[in-house]
This record gives C-alpha cells, sequence and structure tokens, in this order.
C-alpha cells in the first residue's frame, strides 16, 4: 500500500463508507484507488503528467469534505486564487455522483456540467470507481487530471512555484521533511482516517478497537502540542493543514455521528487551543463552512443516520475565542507573509461560518 504522508495517497476522499466492510462487521477499510496523473512543472516526455499553466486547471473540492478542505487551504496559503480557479460542489451529493448544485442553474460556470462525473467520464467512458473530491480538472477538455488529493497538495507546494504569492509560506521544510512526514503519517493513518473507521465500523470489536486507537493518537497530540505551537518546527506547514480538516470536524460531527465521543475537542486544552490558533490564522478559518459540514455528514451517511437529521448544535462561538498558544513562540508564515482577504466568489456564507 502506497504512503500518503509522503504524497502517495492512501485514500481518495469519499465520505462514504466502505460498504462491504460496513455490512460484513469488519473494520472499515478505505478505498485505495484514484486517478494518479500528476500536474507538474516539467513534464517527461512519454509520462502520464500534465504541464503547470496558469489559466488552465479547475479545482473541485465541496467545503464539506476535509479531503478536499485540505486543497483550498493550500491553494489560498501560496495564493494560487488567480491561477487555478475553484468550483464547489453542494454539501451532498447521491452515490453516483457530486453535482454542482449551489450554481446558477446546477451547472458549474466554467465547465458548464451538472455533475462531477461527467468530467470523469471524459477522462474515462467506463471509469469504474468512485467520483471523488477533490479533483483537477482539464478546462479545455473537460477531463478530469487527478483526484489523488494527497499528491494534489504537495504539487501545488513544488510544481507551482513560479505562481506562488510573494511570501507565500514554505509548507513543506527541507530542514524538517522527514519529521514531517512522519508526523502526518501518523496523523493520517490514527486521526484523519480514524475518525471514519469509528463511524464505519461494522461491529462493536471494530468500533471499540478504532475509538481506542484514535483517542491514543490524540492524546499523543495533546501532549505534543502542549510545548509546541506547531506540529513540526516553528511555523505552519503540510502536517497542520492535514491535521486542521480533521480537528475542525471533530465536535460538530465526529463526536456525535461517528461516536467518537470519549471527549469533545474543546475539553482537551492543548488541541482546543492549536485548532483556534489556526482557525483564527488567515487561509484556515475562513474555509470553513460548518453547515455545509453537518449537512453532508449527517444527509449523506444514511447508514449512520438514516433520518438524515441535521443537528441544530454544537455551539461554535469559542473557535473566535483567545488562544494564548503565542505564549509559545512560533512563527506562523516564517519569513512570509499572511494571504490577503479571501478571493471573491470564494467567501463562506454569512452564518455557516465561526460566529
Amino acid at each position: 500500500m502506497s504512503d500518503e504522508a509522503t504524497g502517495k495517497a492512501t485514500a481518495n476522499g469519499p465520505d462514504t463508507p466502505n460498504k462491504a466492510a460496513y455490512i460484513t462487521g469488519k473494520e472499515f477499510t478505505r478505498d485505495t484507488r484514484y486517478i494518479n496523473t500528476r500536474i507538474v512543472a516539467n513534464p517527461r516526455p512519454g509520462e502520464d503528467e500534465y504541464p503547470v499553466e496558469p489559466g488552465r486547471y479547475r479545482l473541485i473540492a465541496a467545503r464539506a469534505c476535509p479531503w478536499a478542505n485540505r486543497t483550498v487551504i493550500v491553494r489560498r496559503l501560496l495564493g494560487l486564487e488567480d491561477v487555478i480557479s475553484l468550483g464547489q460542489p453542494g454539501p451532498t451529493h447521491d452515490a453516483d455522483s457530486w453535482t454542482f448544485d449551489l450554481d446558477p442553474g446546477g451547472v458549474d460556470p466554467v465547465l458548464g456540467i451538472p455533475r462531477l462525473k461527467d468530467a470523469f467520464l471524459a477522462r474515462d467512458p467506463s471509469y469504474p470507481r468512485g467520483i471523488t473530491v477533490p479533483a483537477i480538472v482539464d478546462v479545455p477538455t473537460g477531463q478530469v487530471v487527478t483526484n489523488d488529493f494527497a499528491q494534489i497538495t504537495l504539487d501545488l507546494s513544488t510544481e507551482w512555484t513560479a505562481y506562488h504569492r510573494d511570501g507565500a509560506p514554505d509548507l513543506l521544510p527541507e530542514t524538517h521533511l522527514d519529521e514531517l512526514f512522519e508526523v502526518a503519517r501518523r496523523i493520517y493513518t490514527e486521526v484523519n482516517n480514524g475518525v471514519y473507521r469509528c463511524g464505519f465500523a461494522g461491529s462493536q470489536e471494530s468500533y471499540d478497537a478504532a475509538f481506542d486507537r484514535l483517542f491514543v493518537a490524540l492524546d499523543w497530540l495533546e501532549e505534543r502540542l502542549s510545548t509546541r505551537r506547531y506540529l513540526v518546527g516553528d511555523t505552519i506547514t503540510e502536517a497542520d493543514v492535514r491535521l486542521f480538516t480533521t480537528l475542525a470536524r471533530f465536535d460538530p460531527v465526529y463526536h456525535g455521528h461517528f461516536k467518537a465521543n470519549r471527549n469533545l475537542l474543546r475539553e482537551m486544552p492543548a488541541l482546543w487551543g492549536y485548532a483556534r490558533d489556526l482557525f483564527q490564522t488567515p487561509g484556515f478559518g475562513d474555509t470553513i463552512d460548518f453547515v455545509q459540514i453537518k449537512q453532508h455528514y449527517y444527509i449523506v451517511h444514511t447508514d449512520v443516520n438514516p433520518t438524515g437529521i441535521v443537528p441544530k448544535g454544537p455551539t461554535l462561538t469559542g473557535w473566535l475565542t483567545p488562544h494564548g498558544r503565542e505564549e509559545l513562540g512560533g512563527r506562523p508564515f516564517g519569513d512570509g507573509t499572511p494571504p490577503g482577504p479571501v478571493a471573491a466568489g470564494e467567501e463562506v456564507a454569512p452564518g455557516h461560518g465561526a460566529a
């Protein structure tokens, strides 16, 4: 199995369960198949690679999905909004495809399609697997280039450097790369995927094991972050992006919906402070839509929540309270600068973020 931490994703990003594992009572296992074509600065002859080219590609990334959320954060931190356009499907989807039901007429205004599946079929008319986000689409042909979510963010950092904004942070600092990938690997297997292992467990035994495994990892992170502001080094890195999207969804969704309920995130002082610190950092909280997040999980996962009722809580006011993490030192953007305002048309809808 390939390794998500180093960019070879071990999951493609659908937020629906593996039905076979769920029904037979086995441990939840994520589908690991994806389109792994890359977009690179210097494509090699004969390789399945596309060239970096501003304005050519459209990132399709639903606000609800944590894997897609990662790509939106990295795109914003690096200042690639004017280079790679953003299409955002609605928070719910059927078993067939994500849909552009938030756009006028239910059609993506750039690609001209109502369903993301259309772009996958344009690439491969017999495409046999799940229609997942994030996905990058080649606008001239309307074909999906890749849905390899882990490689997408790494390539945004390393292959698109000619188009990074002035002051863009280094999310993959060479001096900390080995530690970064080691930490990111554990975060993926134990936390990012760990909450799903709890939520889609098919037996009491598999749920109990998943629950214990998840909170061992969260306790490790709580201890680690009690003495350092960020996961690796003294700046924000790719590892922080990967952890943040799970933490942002923990209390609204994973605690109740996925039964990851030993305690709330806000009951773990270091993790709660860390999450608030990032949320209040430009590029992080301004990508989070709590309404769409809850709608997605509680409506789409009918096996877990057959009524489709979306809970009104929990309260989200605490996300904007002082976190005090500055006392631990650190420089969020290193020698760089924060990103500017959110691009027009990409703002979180009023009332969908934290109060």
